[in-house]
């Protein structure tokens, strides 16, 4: 009975400091970057009806992504498109129905994944390579989420990222302030958010992105 009221006591400390956590300190401002198109790809991400149309704010943003999709492929970069099994691992593996707004165009690579770090047992990182690409721009959906952790996955092969922060978003505020913050500060941090810091992630946002 002791060792009960023990429980019942620290677990009634433990909740209402879990209830006073807070999001993390707000991030640098979005920077503006220069990127050389031979050696930049855009990976966009998630953008198919499942799982981005049930979400209002991932909605949101197509207009801005296509808009980068479309300056990108003006320019020459690479644009390579990525999403999960429709239905999940154990549906029939078929094509994603990509939304019209952003969908690839013919013959730009497709990447299934199954898992949110899109290197994870996929080609992607041999279609990089075969191009030559160092810098990967990523967009799509969730930033806490896909967007996240292929930019994880993209730092631990030595690629330089720039996440399009207004060609992202999340479930909720909160989910959007975790995802900024982790994008800034796993592995090569870059808590600065310094422009195109190599090896690590750059903040941006789809008008102060060019390619040259």
């Amino acid at each position: 009975m002791q060792f009960r009221a023990i429980a019942f006591i620290l677990a009634a400390l433990v909740v209402p400091s879990a209830a006073r956590a807070q999001t993390p300190a707000p991030v640098p401002a979005p920077v503006q970057v220069s990127l050389d198109a031979h050696t930049t790809a855009l990976l966009v991400v998630d953008l198919a009806e499942s799982p981005c149309s049930p979400q209002p704010r991932c909605r949101e943003f197509l207009p801005r992504a296509a808009g980068l999709i479309s300056r990108a492929r003006a320019a020459g970069v690479a644009v390579i498109f990525s999403s999960t099994i429709p239905g999940g691992l154990s549906a029939p593996m078929r094509q994603p129905s990509f939304l019209a707004e952003v969908a690839p165009a013919a013959g730009e690579p497709i990447v299934i994944g199954t898992g949110q770090d899109r290197f994870f047992a996929t080609a992607l990182d041999d279609i990089l390579r075969r191009r030559g690409v160092t810098t990967l721009v990523l967009a799509g959906w969730r930033e806490n989420g896909s967007v996240l952790y292929t930019a994880v996955g993209a730092n631990l092969r030595s690629y330089t990222v720039v996440v399009a922060d207004d060609a992202t978003s999340a479930s909720t505020d909160y989910d959007v302030a975790v995802g900024r913050y982790q994008l800034l500060t796993q592995l090569n941090a870059n808590p600065g958010n310094e422009p195109a810091k190599k090896g690590a992630v750059t903040l941006s946002r789809t008008d102060l992105i060019t390619f040259r």
